[in-house]
């Protein structure tokens, strides 16, 4: 997840809250019209850098943006927009990252209380696309057209999955992120967030019985002080025993783990 600094952290709460105003229903019109209006602000850079001048009176950087998105966005978007540009920034950049994010959040907020199921579809996602060599290919070929790429997505998730997941997925072919692996990953985090939840991936060597699952979370819970989502991967270099990846805490309870743990004190 972006992480906003300063005047930016402040502005960014500014908006969060103003989000939160956004009907449901709309939230996925609004989505579409912050991440095309992050791109725009990222490619032109005339825009970005008046928006984004504090010399500039807040009020004249708010009439500039009424001017270029009026009549092209929703109206809960556009005073979104509006409100940002009037905001200070840390950095020139932080804008459009700041929409960006808005944008995912406002796709968690469309499918009201499915967020969980979001999050596992994007976490599904994320493992459709690592495990698959070619389909990680072709969303990352710089000689596909972005489009192209969006219809390979709609071909693999519409009807299958939320609508919001498919948007989502679009959206991580912006090329805003390193990889669409790392993309999809931020949502997730910022999905479980919005859901007020933390994100635990666990490593397993097999699936994990549900009432495995219900006592690992509430463990976490405890442990981290709010609910915990738990995303589980088999994998096939766990022997036995668990890994728990939250944040930057690693929690290696596997036996090879152990077993490295145990050489340590002997060769000690």
């Amino acid at each position: 997840m972006v992480s906003f600094r300063g005047a930016s952290a402040e502005a960014m709460a500014t908006l969060t809250d103003q989000l939160g105003g956004v009907a449901e229903g709309s939230a996925a019109r609004v989505a579409d019209d912050l991440f095309a209006a992050a791109a725009g602000i990222r490619s032109e850079g005339t825009l970005r850098r008046f928006v984004t001048d504090q010399s500039v009176p807040a009020q004249a950087r708010e009439g500039v943006v009424r001017d270029v998105f009026s009549g092209k966005v929703d109206p809960a978007a556009l005073q979104v927009l509006a409100t940002a540009a009037g905001q200070r920034w840390t950095r020139a950049r932080d804008l459009a990252d700041a929409l960006e994010q808005l944008g995912v959040v406002a796709s968690v907020r469309s499918v009201g209380l499915q967020a969980s199921t979001l999050v596992d579809e994007l976490f599904g996602v994320r493992q459709l696309v690592t495990a698959n060599h070619d389909l990680r290919n072709a969303l990352s070929d710089p000689s596909r057209t972005v489009a192209d790429k969006a219809g390979l997505v709609e071909t693999l998730l519409g009807g299958r999955t939320l609508p919001a997941t498919v948007q989502l997925t679009r959206q991580a072919l912006s090329g805003s992120y390193r990889t669409v692996v790392a993309a999809l990953e931020d949502y997730e985090r910022t999905a479980a967030q919005v859901n007020g939840e933390g994100v635990a991936t666990v490593h397993a060597a097999r699936p994990l019985d549900p009432a495995v699952q219900h006592r690992l979370a509430a463990a976490l819970t405890q442990q981290y002080g709010r609910p915990v989502h738990l995303n589980v991967l088999v994998d096939a270099t766990v022997v036995g025993g668990l890994r728990v990846e939250i944040g930057d805490d690693v929690i290696d309870g596997t036996v090879a783990s152990r077993l490295d743990d145990a050489r340590r004190k002997i060769a000690g």
